[in-house]
This record gives structure tokens, sequence and C-alpha cells, in this order.
């Protein structure tokens, strides 16, 4: 990854965005850990998800390909960088391994009583990519379609069985 232009102030170049979920803490965390539930709910409102290998550890990678609602795959590879169960993960997100562009994304967890209060907070390198992202590839909207996909899958894995 090429270095971050130091001038500009970090706030400059993120996107945040804070969701409250029906649900407690530890089923929103879980949600984020298995293949299975990932490829249920990550990504924006259209977009379905596969998952190719996915290593949940300080180190470890999720490869995937997120498919847009005009067929157009998209390959992703994370690299998760912290993990601290039902409160923190961070991870860095590229096209693929060794992406100049890829980005770095944490992601906060809040217990609030029978609620979670989810913040995905994503820094881009400078805040032209920033800017870029969310004007090119819609990138604001997509992380809040991204935790109401999150919301609606923790609210069907909690309704009872019938």
């Amino acid at each position: 990854m090429q270095p971050t232009d130091a001038a500009e102030p970090e706030q400059s170049r993120q996107i945040e965005t804070t969701r409250l979920i029906r649900g407690p803490r530890s089923l929103v965390f879980r949600a984020w850990t298995e293949a299975r539930h990932l490829d249920r709910w990550f990504g924006p409102r259209g977009f379905t998800t596969t998952t190719h290998a996915l290593e949940f550890r300080v180190g470890g990678v999720w490869a995937f390909d997120m498919r847009g609602p005009d067929g157009t795959v998209y390959p992703n590879h994370i690299e998760w960088r912290e993990i601290v169960p039902v409160q923190r993960i961070a991870f860095r997100h590229g096209a693929h391994a060794h992406d100049q562009a890829a980005f770095d994304v944490t992601v906060r967890f809040v217990d609030r009583g029978e609620q979670t209060e989810l913040t995905l907070r994503t820094v881009f390198r400078s805040t032209a990519e920033r800017d870029a992202a969310v004007d090119r590839h819609g990138a604001a909207e997509g992380a809040q379609q991204t935790l109401e996909r999150l919301e609606r899958f923790v609210d069907e894995f909690q309704a009872p069985s019938t």
C-alpha cells in the first residue's frame, strides 16, 4: 500500500456509518466471523457475495467476489488486522493482496442493551481517493446499505422457527 497523504487530516479521508441493530453484540459480531453468514448479508443492496477463503484471525484473509446487479464480478481481498471479540474488528480491504488502492476499515460494536451500535469507519489514503469512492462507487450509500442488510440478517437469525 502506498503511503497516505500526511498533510490531510484523517477525518477528511474517511467515511463513517453508524447503525443501531436489534440484537445482542455477540450475535452481531458473530455475523462477521463465518462465510455462511457473510455471504448472506455483506455488500450493498442488489449485490451477492461468494466466499472463496475465510480465515478469521489476525493476519488471516477473506477472499471473496461480489457480483453487482448488472452481473459484474468484483474480486475482494480482506486481511484481518485486529480482532477484539465482540468489541472491534480492523482490516485492510482491496481487490487483491497487493492492491495499492486498499483502504483500512474499523468496525466497532457497542452494547446498547437489547441492541448493538455498530460503527463502520473506512479510511482512505487521501481525500481524493475517498471522494472517488463516494462519487464513482457510491461508497457511503453502499456502507449504509450493507449495514441495513446486516440488520435484516440479524433479525432473520433471531426470528423464531415455525
